[in-house]
Formats: C-alpha cells, structure tokens, sequence
C-alpha cells in the first residue's frame, strides 16, 4: 500500500473521531443544560448500559472459549486422523522462553 493512502486513512480516522467528539460533547453539554431533571436518569441510563456491556462481554468471553476448546478438539480428531497423536490440550512447555527479561 502506498505510504500516502495509508497516511490519508490515518487522517480521515482522526478527523472522523475529532468531529464525532466534537458533536458528542456538544449534545451532552446541550442535553444537560436543557433538562437538569434528567441528569439522574441519564446516569442511570449509562450505567445500565455499562452493565449491559459488561454482561455481552462476559458472554462473548465465554463464547469464545468454548469455540477455541471446539476447534481443538477437530484439530485433534484431524490428527488422528492422519495417523499423529495429538499432544494433550495441558501440555505447554514452562522451560524454554522467546523472551529476554530476568528471572
């Protein structure tokens, strides 16, 4: 990719998260001006919505695991398959390390 298509995408990102902050701080501001009855309910609204996301996070997280333990055990069958053994989904080697820092 050319350097100036991946710096013009760069930009575009930034000028787009720059206005949408932009107007999102503009909207709030003027919400929380127009109604201040509504500052309770909006912070409960957002909290909501925090547990909410929290909730799907969870579920995602969970999700995903159980379709990584899925995949492993077709890459083991596929294996047999052919014959190899497959090494038990517990066997991580502790001794050898990719990585400098001090032990």
């Amino acid at each position: 990719m050319h350097p100036a298509t991946v710096a013009g995408a760069a930009l575009g990102r930034l000028a787009h998260h720059a206005v949408s902050g932009v107007v999102g701080v503009a909207v709030l501001r003027g919400a929380s001006k127009a109604a201040p009855r509504a500052r309770p309910a909006a912070r409960k609204a957002m909290v909501n919505g925090l547990a909410g996301g929290i909730v799907a996070a969870r579920w995602l997280g969970s999700a995903a695991e159980e379709a990584r333990l899925k995949a492993g055990d077709m890459l083991a069958e596929a294996r047999s398959s052919l014959g190899e053994e497959a090494p038990p989904p517990s066997a991580v080697d502790i001794n050898s390390h990719d990585h400098d820092h001090q032990h």
